[in-house]
């Protein structure tokens, strides 16, 4: 497995945009003893050999519990780098969707993981930007790889490149304060993951998991999922760029959440902790001063939406980008259709600068 997971950073060595992955991250996704996802998933791995080397890489998954809510029988693909070698691509697909076809499977889709927390969409535009931990980065050849096993779109997303401004527009701020007041809505400001969980438990993961629920290829999460990804990835956060918003009853009906740019860090690592890897995140995810910061996720519980909650959310974080020095905000996967969240955008300086897509094909 780690041989599988070191691939894509030995096949991307010197490449200034790539951004490992943590390896010990991967090894727990990719370990059905670890991951949750595990109890309604299956999952193969293979790589590709070529005169004694390795070429190639992939994961098949089949989502028991995606494809009974959106009633498919979609086999999943992820983990897919390559050497630009059309044999080499055709080959690991056709031994996934063996496998897929065994499993009663009947159309092709990737590259995606098992959830939506896992990286996905092949990139399409941008390859000379900074890739951030949260996405994934591929050579352009790929491209030309899927077309040439007969791929076709299924949904594609965007990402934003923003400039923060130097204080909050006049316009967000009013519809913030008026938001807040009309619903009776607060923003709570917690400093740890350990404060977090005494006053909320994991229940802000269940404001995600119903903002999220329409959303392609979604898979609603588990009570030991939203343990689990809020245990790993919670504690890793600079709680300034943590945004909790509570009503009257003190629930929690918004998340947003973001992190310095760790993409240098990981790359002096090759996305290892040992021997020197902890100094270089911990480093960078304590800085008190960045370039470059990434929104990972805003989540607003649906009976709030369309309600301008959105707005608290950068109301809050504006003066938390200007305190850090913040130059660049790069934004996640955003998809094409998803007018309500390309929205929240529109109020800032910026760029759509990436373009990625999930493929589909008939077994």
């Amino acid at each position: 497995m780690k041989k599988f997971i070191r691939f894509n950073t030995d096949l991307y060595a010197g490449n200034q945009y790539f951004c490992p992955p943590l390896e010990f991250d991967e090894l727990a996704t990719l370990n059905p003893k670890k991951n949750p996802v595990y109890d309604f998933s299956q999952s193969v791995c293979y790589m590709a050999y070529k005169d004694g080397k390795p070429v190639g890489r992939i994961c098949g998954i089949i989502n028991n519990r995606a494809n009974e809510l959106w009633k498919v029988k979609k086999l999943r693909f992820g983990w897919f780098d390559f050497i630009d070698d059309l044999e080499v691509s055709a080959a690991l697909l056709d031994k996934v969707a063996q496998w897929g076809r065994s499993k009663g499977m009947t159309v092709m889709n990737g590259p995606v993981g098992f959830t939506d927390f896992d990286h996905q969409g092949l990139l399409l535009e941008g390859y000379e930007y900074n890739s951030p931990m949260a996405s994934l980065y591929n050579f352009p050849y790929y491209v030309k790889h899927f077309d040439n096993y007969g791929f076709t779109k299924e949904e594609d997303w965007i990402e934003y490149l923003v400039t923060p401004p130097d204080k909050v527009p006049e316009r967000m701020e009013r519809i913030a304060k008026i938001v807040l007041e009309k619903y009776n809505l607060r923003v709570d400001k917690v400093h740890s993951a350990k404060e977090l969980k005494q006053k909320y438990g994991y229940s802000y993961m269940d404001t995600l998991d119903e903002a999220y629920k329409p959303l392609y290829n979604y898979s609603p999460m588990t009570e030991r999922q939203k343990k689990y990804i809020a245990d790993a990835y919670f504690g890793l956060l600079n709680f300034d760029f943590a945004t909790i918003v509570v009503n009257a009853e003190n629930e929690v009906v918004g998340v947003g959440v973001g992190m310095p740019n760790i993409s240098d860090a990981l790359r002096k690592s090759k996305g290892r902790l040992f021997p020197f890897g902890w100094f270089y995140l911990l480093k960078a995810l304590k800085a008190k001063k960045m370039e470059e910061f990434d929104l990972l996720l805003i989540g607003v519980r649906p009976d709030y939406q369309n309600k301008g909650v959105n707005a608290i959310f950068f109301y809050d974080q504006i003066p938390y980008f200007i305190k850090y020095g913040i130059k660049k905000v790069t934004t996640t996967n955003i998809l094409e259709s998803n007018s309500k969240n390309q929205a929240n955008y529109e109020y800032f300086d910026k760029i759509q600068h990436k373009r990625r897509r999930a493929y589909v094909k008939q077994l």
